[in-house]
């Protein structure tokens, strides 16, 4: 573990040492066919921080403008993490949010300049209050609500692998989801206890954010970025049961950063009319 660390570390330092090259691509499964509630939040996270930041990635030429993102069928077996998404850039392939985070730090532009110390440790604890419960809340309605793993989860996770294939590595998928949420605890929580838990990880979020659209010194910093790609997924995502939306609809201060956001980073300013500004929350 130790020269694992260590390498990835070394990788780090030369890659502060490149530019940031144009032709950087972030890569996920297929957003209609086959992504998931956690990796799609996951996705627009890193999406909306690089787009905080100033980074840009390539374009796809199938894809809209507002996805600037490579769609793989088998994205979550090219990860070298197994965890989605990731980026390459240049030479260097980096998964997920806090990876991607550390790389661009080491290039020298990060998004907490302006946070002291006590600000910096409330802005991870946030986020990793986001992440353990919203994000397992995500695994846990995906992966052993039998309502949604029959009509949305399995259908999409093995849509695009023909038969055997396609349930072996669905089944073989939820037992790995399985064992997380049994190592995590939450395996054995009902239904109702997990909206409870996604209502109060909202409340607490709501209560941080207040009447302000991000969270610390009205500038953008991860922890906008990570409730973006919850907030925005679970407001978005058709499910059986609309529940997890309704829950996050209840905090109107999240649903308007939420908005704001997409507006600021996703949109260009004449691609939609004032009549149609709030479709993708209808």
């Amino acid at each position: 573990m130790p020269s694992v660390l260590l390498t990835d570390s070394i990788s780090f330092e030369l890659g502060a040492l490149e530019p940031w090259p144009s032709d950087v691509k972030l890569y996920q499964p297929y957003e209609v066919e086959q992504i998931l509630l956690q990796d799609q939040a996951n996705s627009l996270a890193v999406q909306v921080f690089l787009r905080m930041c100033g980074l840009d990635f390539q374009v796809s030429p199938t894809t809209p403008t507002c996805c600037k993102v490579e769609m793989r069928s088998n994205a979550e077996h090219m990860s070298p993490s197994g965890k989605l998404p990731f980026i390459k850039c240049g030479a260097f392939v980096v998964a997920d949010l806090d990876p991607v985070v550390s790389f661009v730090a080491n290039k020298g532009i990060n998004l907490t300049d302006h946070l002291d110390a006590a600000q910096k440790a409330d802005m991870r604890a946030y986020m990793s209050l986001a992440n353990n419960i919203l994000g397992n809340a995500e695994l846990y309605i995906s992966w052993c609500d039998e309502t949604v793993l029959n009509e949305v989860t399995g259908p999409r996770y093995g849509s695009v692998y023909s038969w055997p294939l396609n349930t072996l590595l669905t089944w073989r998928k939820q037992k790995q989801v399985t064992k997380k949420l049994t190592a995590l605890g939450w395996i054995t929580k009902t239904l109702d206890e997990v909206y409870e838990d996604v209502d109060h990880c909202c409340n607490a979020l709501s209560e941080r954010l207040g009447n302000h659209l991000y969270f610390f010194n009205d500038r953008c910093t991860e922890l906008d970025a990570v409730v973006f790609g919850h907030v925005f997924t679970l407001l978005t995502t058709p499910l059986p049961d609309n529940r997890l939306a309704s829950i996050v609809r209840s905090y109107p201060n999240l649903v308007e950063a939420c908005q704001f956001l997409e507006k600021t980073f996703f949109q260009k300013p004449t691609a939609k009319t004032s009549d149609d500004d709030s479709d993708h929350f209808d």
